[in-house]
């Protein structure tokens, strides 16, 4: 039992120290969200999908704290957003070069790796604007 009082501490103290690093101040809220978020390595959550997670921990939060907190980490740079169409986005933890493939009917991400793909005939931003970056999702079914 006194392993599992000490697993918290644990992650506590890395979501701090990941959220510090981003410039973020660790609120509670924030480090609790980290800490379930960034606890298993590279994955993709929704929203919802995180607000359960957290709700299982016995962490109380509201959704619309959970939706504000995953859009002010993308803009830190902890997460990358990956819209898959108008009503539904995805949160990915791993914000290094890569690509999607989705499956829809079962709404799963899979990672693409970076050099795995390649998008030519981009087209030339308009005059005082450039390219950031290009997102790949693709639709997968099985058979």
């Amino acid at each position: 039992m006194a392993k599992a009082l000490r697993e918290p501490k644990d992650t506590s103290a890395q979501a701090i120290a990941r959220l510090r690093e981003a410039g973020l101040r660790p609120t509670r809220q924030r480090v609790e969200l980290a800490g379930v978020l960034f606890q298993s390595g590279d994955r993709h959550v929704t929203a919802e999908s995180l607000h359960d997670e957290v709700a299982q921990t016995g962490v109380k939060v509201s959704l619309a704290t959970v939706y504000n907190t995953l859009h002010q980490f993308t803009e830190a740079g902890l997460l990358r957003q990956v819209i898959v169409d108008a009503a539904r986005s995805y949160f990915d933890t791993n914000t290094g070069d890569h690509q999607h493939f989705f499956v829809e009917k079962e709404g799963l991400l899979i990672d693409i790796p970076g050099e795995s793909i390649a998008v030519a005939g981009v087209p030339a931003p308009p005059a005082g604007l450039s390219v950031d970056r290009v997102d790949v999702v693709v639709r997968v079914r099985r058979n």
